[in-house]
């Protein structure tokens, strides 16, 4: 049987231009028997859509924030650095993507990027901007192969059906979250200080955004790769 291709959107060095991948997203999706590849940056859309034509499954990885702009806001005073060139790819990625009913799995900036192309938005700094009375650390201190908080699955989610759990626990390296969901999306997973933590599209044949990291996880915890498990399942069909 023909091992599925994955097409994963790369990290962004702007500071000399290179385009790199965690070593953490390739260990995992060889675990689940497919084969990563690293899309390009600078790439047409006639190039997308025969990439998106040719590979299984797409992976929009984590990364830096993305453009106020993109979704209708000016910039915040504690909003990070951006790539253009990554938000324009990924942005015009997506489209093609579900022309196609390709799978779709998000890491992180990946979750947020799919809310905003269909239409959603984000909290651009969770710490200044959301009031909690219990401050979880979404930026945790310490080995990001630990998890530091819970999130609570949303019952009959696809999410939940993955895991087989009710709760999972998770790392944490974020300081942007979604906000408003985007039409055709429901959340499935919220953290203990009411943000959402994962997001899927209903009807679609894989489409899943978590806000945690499941690459750094896998190893140890088996909810986390169930998650690559079945995203790979979906590539093969």
């Amino acid at each position: 049987m023909k091992k599925p291709l994955i097409g994963l959107t790369p990290a962004h060095d702007t500071d000399n231009g290179d385009i790199k991948m965690r070593p953490t997203f390739l260990r995992a999706l060889k675990e689940v028997g497919c084969i990563p590849v690293v899309m390009p940056l600078e790439a047409s859309e006639e190039d997308l859509r025969q990439l998106v034509g040719e590979l299984d499954g797409f992976l929009f990885t984590g990364g830096p924030d993305v453009h106020p702009f993109l979704f209708g806001e000016e910039t915040h005073a504690h909003c990070g650095n951006v790539s253009a060139a990554r938000d324009q790819m990924e942005l015009s990625l997506l489209p093609l993507v579900m022309e196609l009913g390709k799978p779709v799995l998000g890491v992180c900036r990946g979750i947020q990027v799919l809310n905003i192309a269909l239409g959603g938005d984000i909290w651009q700094d969770v710490p200044s901007q959301v009031k909690r009375e219990f401050p979880v650390a979404h930026q945790q201190p310490f080995d990001y192969h630990r998890p530091c908080h819970r999130v609570a699955l949303v019952r009959g989610s696809l999410l939940e059906r993955i895991s087989g759990m009710e709760t999972l626990e998770v790392n944490s390296m974020h300081h942007q979250a979604v906000r408003d969901l985007a039409p055709g999306l429901l959340a499935s997973a919220y953290s203990p200080d009411h943000l959402i933590e994962a997001l899927e599209m209903p009807g679609y044949p894989f489409f899943v955004g978590v806000q945690w990291h499941p690459e750094y996880l896998w190893e140890k915890q088996k909810e986390a790769l169930r998650l690559f498990e079945a995203f790979a399942e979906a590539c093969r069909k």
